[in-house]
């Protein structure tokens, strides 16, 4: 498709006076490795700047590795260089498509957002959308309310400290902890996986496929995924996945830091305190390599976990906004 080219609503004035910029936002199913290696460092600046990365871990990895053929992305150029990106992912077709984006640090407030938003909306099928805000910034939501989107999910982000006493906690009568078996357990850990968030909006419906993409990751460490597995028949009964970030996506300037990537008790073992043992295993793992802090996601609306939580001495960090703006009507206008 031909760029679109845009210019802000005047909602959208900027208070400090910047100058304009003429935006030309072009719509690409894949990048060639010049636009790859703008939009990466296009990343890389915003999240040096704002102190957290503008975009996830799931956009991250379809950029390096090719991701979702339904997914788009879009380049805003502003006299020939890129100032912000978009990632459409339209694959979820009961929620419906959502998006992340980057404004460079030094095109902000002059239209470049405004311009990524209303052609992620004219590249969205229904006109349902999902932008996803991560840190609770300012700009962000004003850009968000201006065109009439309100906030709709709150992912926390939790932090506690590796250097104080640990949490204590046994694992149930006839359960016992391994790692993970490359190359073995896969299919076993789908499924339990599926089992165990069924209704999820993120963490549900993994292939072998999503696994293995992540397996290939530089921080991926097979001695950090514990696995909960029955004595009696080596069933899976949960999981807790760590992960180490080593600060050079910009997230973490301040030495690496280790995270509950994901915790998984399956449903038939939930109530006997599985899921509160193998956090604590997790914790007591990422400590042995010399961790000092940790860090976890959990949505605002899962009141239990957030609870187990803060008994296992988390605390709040910083949040991500989910904004959706309802279908059109006819009657509205573009």
């Amino acid at each position: 498709m031909p760029p679109h080219s845009a210019e802000p609503d005047p909602d959208s004035a900027d208070p400090g006076g910047l100058a304009r910029a003429a935006v030309d936002v072009a719509l690409r199913d894949r990048l060639d490795p010049a636009e790859l290696a703008g939009v990466l460092e296009l990343i890389q600046a915003v999240a040096d700047a704002d102190q957290v990365s503008p975009v996830s871990e799931h956009v991250l990895l379809h950029l390096r590795h090719g991701g979702d053929r339904q997914a788009r992305n879009l380049l805003a150029r502003a006299g020939g260089r890129l100032v912000g990106y978009a990632h459409l992912d339209a694959t979820d077709v009961l929620a419906g498509p959502s998006a992340e984006l980057a404004v460079h640090p030094g095109y902000r407030r002059r239209g470049v957002g405004g311009a990524l938003v209303a052609r992620l909306e004219a590249a969205s099928p229904d006109g349902r959308l999902r932008l996803w805000a991560h840190g609770r910034h300012a700009d962000a939501g004003a850009l968000a309310r201006r065109r009439g989107y309100a906030e709709e999910r709150v992912l926390w982000q939790l932090r506690r400290s590796l250097l104080s006493e640990l949490p204590k906690a046994s694992l149930p009568a006839g359960i016992r902890l391994r790692p993970f078996a490359v190359g073995e357990d896969e299919r076993a850990w789908v499924e339990l996986n599926d089992r165990t968030f069924a209704s999820h909006p993120d963490q549900g419906g993994w292939t072998v496929a999503d696994l293995l993409v992540r397996e290939a990751e530089p921080w991926f460490d097979p001695a950090g995924f514990l696995l909960a597995e029955r004595v009696a028949d080596g069933s899976l009964a949960g999981f807790h996945w760590t992960k180490v970030h080593g600060g050079s996506e910009g997230e973490h300037d301040h030495g690496p830091i280790g995270e509950v990537y994901v915790l998984g008790v399956d449903p038939s073992a939930r109530g006997t305190g599985l899921g509160a043992a193998l956090t604590a295993a997790g914790l007591r793992h990422l400590r042995g390599l010399g961790l000092s802090q940790v860090m976890l996601y959990v949505d605002e609306s899962n009141a239990s976990a957030v609870r187990l939580y803060e008994r296992l001495g988390f605390a709040r960090w910083d949040v991500d906004v989910q904004y959706r703006r309802a279908a059109r009507t006819e009657s509205e206008p573009d």
